[in-house]
Order: C-alpha cells, then sequence, then structure tokens
C-alpha cells in the first residue's frame, strides 16, 4: 500500500497572490486539493481492505477479480498522480502569476493526458462493474464491510443508509470522479468568457472544456453499458455465462428489449457486443466476430442482412423503428471493433467514417465441412472472404501463404505440406487459379525431387522439368510435356545411373511411339517405344540384326526378347556414319509447343501483368533462395511487384524501335534481360536445348535435328516479337501490322533475330558439328600439319601459284638469310584476317571476315603487280589454300557446315555463297592424300569442284 504527502512549497498561496488570478483558476486549485484528498482517502478507505483479503485458491473467479481490483488500484493512483501534477501547476501560477503564464497549467498543456489517464480508470472501475467484482469481493468480508458504512458516508454525499456495501463502493468510486470532471467543465467555461476571445491561451481552455465536456458523455455510456451488461448475466445459464462473461465485453443491444427475428437460423434470443454478435438457440451459442461481419441494407425497411465467412443471415422486425435501431448498432460496433478502441464521445460519435470499409483484415477458424474444414486463415477479406494477402494454417501442419480472391488460393502461393517421415514436407511455390494450382510453379518434394513448371487443376500440365536429387539412388531428369500429371507428348529423360537419354514422345508416363536413345558410351538409335520397350530391328556393326523389344534394368544391362539374323551383309560405313536421327519423326514446329504456347495464351490474353508470372514464369536466383522459401513461407521473385507498369514500359519501347537497325537494338536488349517476356522465352528453350543436346546428348547424329530446332526457336522469337508489338498498337489503338508472307518472314528471322539467339546456343550446337565433321576435321588437320612444314616459297610453288603473283618484295631478309627460308610472312595481312572467323558465332559475321580475306589477298596481288588486279579462279584456289594452311582454323569443316546451315538465304548464288565454296574447295583440297603425301599435280584444273 502506498500514501502521499504535499510535495515541497505545496502550501496554500496567500490570499493577496490569489487576488492576482482569476477567481477560476483558485477554483481549480480548490477542487484539485479535494479531489486529491478524496482519492487518498478512497485508497486507506477502499483498495487497501480489497486487496488485503486474497481468494480462495480454489476459486477463478475470486482470482480474476482480484486482478481486476489491482487493475483500478493501479488506474486510480495514475490518476491521484496527475492530480497532484495539476494542484502544483495551479500553484506555481498563483504564487507567481508574473512569470508563470496561464498556458502552462497542466489541465491546459496536457488535456489529452489526462484525458487518457481518467479513460483508463472508468475502463478499469466499468470492468469491475461488469463482472460484480465489487460484490464478490465484500462478501469475502462483509462484517468488515457492514462496520465501514459510517466511513463511505462521509466520502459519499446522499448515500442510503439501506444500499448494499457493495452499492456504497460503486458510488464510493464513481460519484467522486463525475463530480470532479462536472466542476472541471462549468470552471473551464467559465474561464473560458472571462479570458476573452482574444487571449492567447483561449483555444487551449475551449479546447480543454471540450474533452472533459465529452468526457462526461463518456462516462455515461460507459456506465450504462457496464450495468447492463452486468444485469445481463444473472438471466442466462452458468453454461452460456462461462463462455460469454469477459470483464472487457459489453452489452450493446438484446433482443428481449428491442425485438428482432434472425432469418434462417431462428435464434431465440439475439446479443449484440462491443466485440460479437451472439446467437442462441437451445443449448447452441453461435458467436461472430464483429470484425468479420459485413452489413447490408435491405430492400425494404424491415429487413437487413448480415454476411460472415461461413454464413449470411436477416435481420427483420415488424418494428421498423427497433429494425433501424438494431443496423445502426450493428453497423457502428462493427465500425468501432475494426478501429479498435472505443468510440469517443459515445458510440458513432467517432472523427472515423460511421461506415465499416467492405475490405478488412482478420482471422478466422473455418468449421465448416470442406478444404478449409478447421483451417484458420488470417488476412485481408472482402465481404466475408478471403481476398486480398493471407495465411492459412490447418491442424495437420499445412500452410498456405499467397494471395486470395473470393475465398479461394488465387494468384501466386506458396503452400507447405507435412509428410509422414519426420521433417520432411512438399514445398509448392506456385500461382493458383480458384482455389488450384494453375500456371507455373517451383515445387520440392520431400523426397529431394523439383519440379519446375507448370500446372493446370492441381496437376502437372504443360511445359516442366522434373529432377530428382543428384544422390538420389537413381538420378533421374526429364524436361517435355505433360498432361493431367503424366508425361505425355514430346520429352527428354536423362538417366545419370544408367548413363543413357531418351528423347522422343511419352504417354501416361511412359516411353511410346518414336524416340531416340543416347548413351554415354555414344551409341544412339532410334526406334519405336511401346510401355517403355523399344520394339523393332537393330543393325550391329558386323551386319547381324536383331528385330523384338528392348529393354533395360538398372544393373542388369539390357534385356532383349526377339529374333536374331546373322544371314545378312555387314552395313556400308559411309552410309550410317552421318546418318542423323529423329528429323521427320518429331517435326520441330511441334516439340516444345507447351514452351510457345504459354507465351501465345500471354499474348492472346493482352500482356496482362497479373499473369505474366502465372505464363511466363518466375525465376528463384539459388537452392538457398528455395530453402528460405521454405523456411520462411516468402518467395524472393526476381520478377518486380509492378508488373502491369512495366509491361507498359516494355510495349511502349518496341512501339518506339521499329526501324530495322533500332528494331535489332531493341530485340538484343529484350532478349538479354531476364525480366522481359522474349529473354525469358529465350532462357526456357536454352534449358531445352542443353537437356537435350549438352552432356550424353551430344551425338553426331543429332546435329540435324539441333540444328532445325534453333532455326525454329528464332522464328518462334521472331512471332512472339510481333504478338506483343500488335498488343502494343492495340493498346494504343493503332492499326495492327499486316500478316507477314513466308518469303519476309524467313528474311527476317535470318537476318535480325537468328544472329542474336545463336549465341545462345552455339556452344551445344557447334559441339554437334565438331562431332559429325571429326574425321574430315582430322584429316585436313593432318593436311595443314604438313603444309605447316613448307616455308613460303616453297608451299607457294608447292600450291602452283604464278611466281609474278608472290609478294617476296614485301619480305625484309637479314644478313645471310634466303627467300627460300622465310616463313608465315607472305600474305600476313589475309591471314590474321581469316583467323578472325573463329572469334563471331554470328554466321554473317563470318562471311564477312571471308569477303575481307579476299579482299587482302587481292590487294596484295594488286601492290605486287602495281595495278589493280582481279584475281581469275585458277589464281585464286591455290592462294586462298595458302592462306587456309598459314591460318590453322581449327575445326573448319565444322565451322564451314555451320555457317552453310545457318547462312541466311538471301545470300544464295550470291558473293558469300561463292566466297563459301571457294573456301569449302580449299578445305576439300586439303584433305587429299596428295596433299598430305606433299604431292600436287603440276596445274589446277578449273574442272575441281568450287
Amino acid at each position: 500500500m502506498w500514501s502521499r504527502t504535499c510535495p515541497a512549497g505545496s502550501a496554500r498561496p496567500e490570499s493577496g497572490t490569489l487576488a492576482m488570478c482569476s477567481p477560476e483558476e483558485a477554483a481549480l486549485l480548490r477542487l484539485e486539493e479535494v479531489f486529491s484528498a478524496t482519492l487518498a482517502r478512497i485508497n486507506s478507505l477502499v483498495f487497501q481492505p480489497l486487496l488485503e483479503a486474497g481468494p480462495e485458491a480454489s476459486d477463478p473467479w475470486g482470482r480474476e477479480c482480484l486482478q481486476l481490483l489491482q487493475q483500478l488500484h493501479s488506474s486510480s493512483q495514475q490518476l491521484w498522480d496527475v492530480t497532484e501534477e495539476s494542484l502544483h501547476s495551479l500553484q506555481e501560477r498563483l504564487r507567481r502569476p508574473e512569470a508563470v503564464g496561464l498556458e502552462s497549467l497542466l489541465l491546459l498543456q496536457s488535456a489529452d493526458r489526462i484525458l487518457q489517464v481518467h479513460l483508463e480508470y472508468i475502463e478499469s472501475y466499468t470492468c469491475c462493474v461488469a463482472v460484480q467484482a465489487f460484490q464478490k469481493a465484500v462478501k469475502r468480508r462483509s462484517e468488515y464491510w457492514r462496520g465501514q458504512r459510517k466511513a463511505l458516508r462521509q466520502v459519499l454525499s446522499g448515500l442510503s443508509s439501506e444500499g448494499s456495501v457493495g452499492t456504497a463502493l460503486l458510488q464510493a468510486l464513481r460519484q467522486p470522479l463525475a463530480h470532479h470532471v462536472q466542476q472541471y467543465v462549468l470552471l473551464l467555461l467559465s474561464l473560458g468568457d472571462t479570458v476573452g476571445e482574444c487571449h492567447p491561451t483561449r483555444e487551449l481552455v475551449i479546447h480543454a472544456a471540450s474533452l472533459f465536456g465529452d468526457l462526461q458523455s463518456f462516462m455515461r455510456q460507459e456506465l450504462d453499458q457496464a450495468t447492463a451488461t452486468q444485469a445481463l448475466w444473472p438471466t442466462l445459464s452458468s453454461r452460456l455465462r462461462d463462455v460469454l462473461c469477459t470483464p472487457a465485453r459489453r452489452l450493446l443491444q438484446d433482443s428481449q428489449d428491442v425485438p428482432v427475428t434472425v432469418t434462417p437460423l431462428r435464434a431465440e434470443r439475439v446479443l449484440l457486443f462491443d466485440d460479437a454478435l451472439v446467437l442462441l438457440q437451445g443449448h447452441n451459442i453461435h458467436t461472430f466476430d464483429l470484425k468479420l461481419v459485413w452489413v447490408e441494407p435491405g430492400q425494404d425497411r424491415c429487413t437487413f442482412h448480415l454476411l460472415t465467412p461461413e454464413e449470411g443471415f436477416s435481420f427483420c422486425s415488424k418494428d421498423p423503428q427497433g429494425l433501424v435501431v438494431w443496423q445502426w448498432k450493428v453497423t457502428q460496433a462493427v465500425c468501432q471493433a475494426l478501429r479498435g478502441k472505443k468510440d469517443f464521445p459515445v458510440l458513432g460519435a467517432g472523427l472515423e467514417p460511421s461506415e465499416p470499409p467492405t475490405c478488412r483484415c482478420g482471422a478466422y477458424t473455418f468449421r465448416a465441412e470442406g478444404r478449409f474444414c478447421q483451417a484458420t486463415y488470417e488476412g485481408e477479406w472482402y465481404w466475408g472472404r478471403p481476398h486480398g494477402k493471407g495465411t492459412l494454417k490447418w491442424p495437420d501442419g499445412r500452410n498456405h501463404v499467397g494471395d486470395f480472391c473470393q475465398g479461394l488460393e488465387h494468384g501466386f502461393g506458396i503452400r507447405l505440406v507435412p509428410q509422414a517421415s519426420e521433417d520432411k514436407f512438399d514445398c509448392y511455390k506456385c500461382h493458383w487459379w480458384e482455389g488450384s494450382m494453375c500456371g507455373y510453379g517451383i515445387c520440392e518434394y520431400s523426397t529431394s525431387e523439383v519440379y519446375k513448371g507448370y500446372f493446370q487443376e492441381g496437376l502437372r500440365h504443360g511445359f516442366g522439368v522434373l529432377e530428382s536429387a543428384p544422390q538420389a539412388p537413381r538420378p533421374l531428369r526429364y524436361t517435355g510435356h505433360w498432361e493431367r500429371g503424366q508425361r505425355s507428348g514430346y520429352g527428354v529423360e536423362e538417366d545419370s545411373d544408367r548413363g543413357e537419354r531418351y528423347i522422343g514422345m511419352w504417354q501416361a508416363d511412359q516411353r511410346h511411339g518414336p524416340g531416340v536413345m543416347v548413351t554415354q558410351a555414344g551409341v544412339c538409335y532410334q526406334g519405336t517405344f511401346q510401355a517403355d520397350k523399344m520394339v523393332g530391328k537393330v543393325t550391329f556393326p558386323n551386319g547381324f540384326t536383331l528385330e523384338g523389344s528392348f529393354g533395360s534394368v538398372s544393373g542388369r544391362g539390357l534385356h532383349t526378347q526377339g529374333v536374331l539374323d546373322t544371314a545378312a551383309l555387314p552395313p556400308d560405313p559411309s552410309s550410317t556414319c552421318k546418318r542423323q536421327l529423329g528429323q521427320g519423326v518429331f517435326p520441330v514446329e511441334s516439340r516444345w509447343q507447351g514452351v510457345y504456347g504459354a507465351f501465345r495464351d500471354f499474348v492472346r490474353a493482352g500482356c496482362p501483368g497479373d499473369l505474366r508470372e502465372a505464363l511466363l514464369g518466375f525465376h528463384v536466383q539459388s537452392s538457398r533462395e528455395l530453402r528460405k522459401s521454405q523456411e520462411y513461407l516468402c518467395c524472393e521473385r526476381t520478377c518486380p511487384e509492378d508488373q502491369a507498369g512495366r509491361m507498359e514500359d516494355l510495349l511502349e519501347e518496341l512501339l518506339q524501335h521499329r526501324e530495322p537497325e533500332a528494331l535489332q537494338q531493341c530485340l538484343r536488349k529484350a532478349l538479354s534481360n531476364s525480366l522481359h517476356p522474349l529473354g525469358k522465352l529465350l532462357r526456357t528453350l536454352m534449358l531445352t536445348f542443353q537437356a537435350t543436346y549438352a552432356g550424353i546428348g551430344a551425338n553426331k547424329h543429332l546435329q540435324g535435328l539441333a540444328q532445325e530446332e534453333v532455326k525454329q526457336h528464332a522464328q518462334e522469337l521472331w512471332a512472339a516479337y510481333r504478338g506483343l508489338l500488335q498488343v502494343a498498337l492495340q493498346r494504343k489503338g493503332q492499326a495492327p501490322e499486316e500478316d507477314e508472307d513466308a518469303e519476309t518472314r524467313d528474311l527476317r528471322v535470318h537476318s535480325l533475330v537468328l544472329p542474336l539467339v545463336l549465341p545462345s546456343f552455339y556452344s551445344e550446337l557447334f559441339t554437334l558439328y565438331l562431332l559429325l565433321h571429326e574425321r574430315e576435321d582430322s584429316l585436313y588437320s593432318q593436311g595443314i600439319t604438313h603444309l605447316s612444314l613448307f616455308p613460303d616459297a616453297r608451299l607457294l610453288e608447292f600450291l602452283d601459284v604464278q611466281k609474278h603473283l608472290w609478294p617476296l618484295k614485301d619480305l625484309t631478309l637479314t644478313t645471310n638469310q634466303r627467300y627460300s627460308l622465310v616463313r608465315d610472312k607472305c600474305f600476313l595481312s589475309a591471314t590474321e584476317c581469316l583467323q578472325k572467323m573463329i572469334t563471331t558465332v554470328d554466321p554473317r559475321e563470318k562471311l564477312e571476315v571471308l569477303e575481307r580475306t579476299y579482299g587482302e589477298i587481292e590487294a596484295t596481288v594488286s601492290r605486287v603487280l602495281g595495278r589493280e588486279h582481279k584475281l581469275p579462279m585458277d589464281d585464286l584456289l591455290p592462294l586462298l589454300i595458302y592462306v587456309v594452311s598459314r591460318a590453322q582454323i581449327q575445326h573448319l569443316g565444322a565451322e564451314i557446315h555451320l555457317i552453310r546451315d545457318m547462312m541466311d538465304p538471301l545470300h544464295t548464288g550470291g558473293l558469300y555463297d561463292f566466297l563459301l565454296t571457294a573456301l569449302e574447295s580449299c578445305y576439300e583440297h586439303i584433305q587429299k592424300e596428295d596433299m598430305r603425301l606433299h604431292r600436287l599435280p603440276s596445274r589446277w584444273s578449273s574442272r575441281e569442284p568450287w
């Protein structure tokens, strides 16, 4: 317990000093003195005895009442503290009125703080009233309190000698405060009149008077609600009281006072509290959190509707006025519950809007049967349904965090699904549509498998990649198409354990239809598969054939069932060494429709920003980010939040760069940006290309398959650009561009797109060309090695280059050096120019290097002859062979064939075609045996192939 002494220098000032201030200030001083003394007496007379007698250990209600009284005691102490501070500020003002201005009074400068202290006291007091805490406390020491009636009468005015002690305590703790606040208002209003309108502190005085005037209204309302709540509890059964009774809860309306009918529940009694709506129906209690109650006016004056997360019902009444009272109170109670604090000064009179928002936040546990049964949703709501950002948690450990729409998962979301094994779960980071996974997602399973791809109705559907952990007993990776959760359509599966890669068709999760099998040992065969087994004929190098079905089991080798024919002759190696598999069997335009199709869907939808991730995918940077997304139920996607705004910028950029040169720069920027739709599409195509042709798939028999695939990708990327451009024109209200004919399209693809996308596929593609032309390149390399032994003059003579074309005057000899010993000096500029061919991957740039090389050869000859000279065919070939032998470009055959396959059709029959043909002829001549054995014919025949 505590006691209080007056602060030093707090004695009442002399009457002469008082006369220098207003009478209202003197009255306020006396008011604070009296109230402070009253609070001191209440502390010793009421609180000390109440708190000394503790409840029985088996009395939970007694313990709760003691806690409420302790809280009230603490609030009373704070009220006494602020009263003492106010008293001290008044004493200072009256002692030194010249030095201390009126604005220094605590009552004026800190009116809001004083008000808050009063509000906390009123809240504590009404909590005790609502649950009859005083009456219960008095019962424990009834004899003592009957003896204190006289002392209480000294504190209170008008205390009846017949009332209960509990009632006397209620009055003792309320009446002095009510009188004190009432006097505050009267004195402050009078002080406002005294100081006059022009006084600088008038606004402070009027503000304080207004606050304490509102406090009077608030006190009356709070006491009325607490008294009504107290009167309610005895009318309910003990079971209902145990469920509903809490100290902070206040009754706002009872259907027994204002009758109302609720349908379809047919509630017997309706209770509106300040935090919940309660419908009593027999032994059933229906409780609805007001934060999740939406009020909708009816079409007539006799009905209004309420909507909750799982139920909707109507309030009806024969008395329109009574219905208006119910609707108004429910509406204001909802507003007050959402604000989280009581309206001041009275219900519905706050500064906030009087209509509750349709969008709000809250938590709710679903009870009805269904997917959400027993799940707790916490997040944003709209008209009774989860809508916006939110979190779902089920008792079994499932969690879902993400976007919701009209009560269903819709948009991006992350779901954790625990598995039976300890600390194992599946993690889905996906886009959802009306409650099921739909669109792009990344899923990590408890088995350590990871799926990245598309879903439909909760199942893998469309393009996707499923990869097992490297440490799995049988590491697998499937890249391809899915249908309703099963591998179906074109796809590539790599079995690292067996060292095999299957490229081909699938059905019902099995290899079915035409397919190509590639092994790590370099074996590559094509056949027809049924139920995961190949059926057909296999020809061995010795000519034997085996016709039947083939299958393999891990660790047990190849299992076959069929007929072996040993009578056939061995096949011609020249007819099989460059055979290309898969072409014609897998039409190039239909292989990766799951990748192209998602982009087309995005364009057909008008490129909406909110569907960009769902249709084009998102990227998580690393496995560390994936683990983080599991642990914290978040996903740091690299796509920005404002997809719609960024999409507008991207489309606008396409409109601004439509001229050929500007367009190519625009496409280069788009394709290099992983966030741009075109950049995303390119990266997905790169993934499929690497999955097919890198590693085990690097087999020479797949070169044709890969080469036509790169061209198709370039064509599809051009079509994707055209689709985006049409959307941009449509948004601007401009006429769409006319459709291109096939010839125009092919020219645009080869001139604009292919040079930009080829670097993305070049590594795997060029490797296939190396393997396919390995034999010719080996012969070529031997020829280059032999020719490199020749000095320049000897080599020119060996190649039958006419002597008047030899650039000997370009050579600077040192002492004792002869022309016959100089090496790598003739046609040096042309040699160095040709060597630049391997510094670029663009076929056009390689042809430009070849053209400059030809120019350097002619320039050198012209300088030697002292006049401009155009080389005839017979002179060009030996000079070009000389330059090629000195340039020593590795894998020239692979380079030439790649250029030929990827060359712009526009150059067919032109200079580039002629120069490439000449280079091919040089390549073929260098491979010949007489070249490697240092024997050449005496002259070049014009009938040699060019």
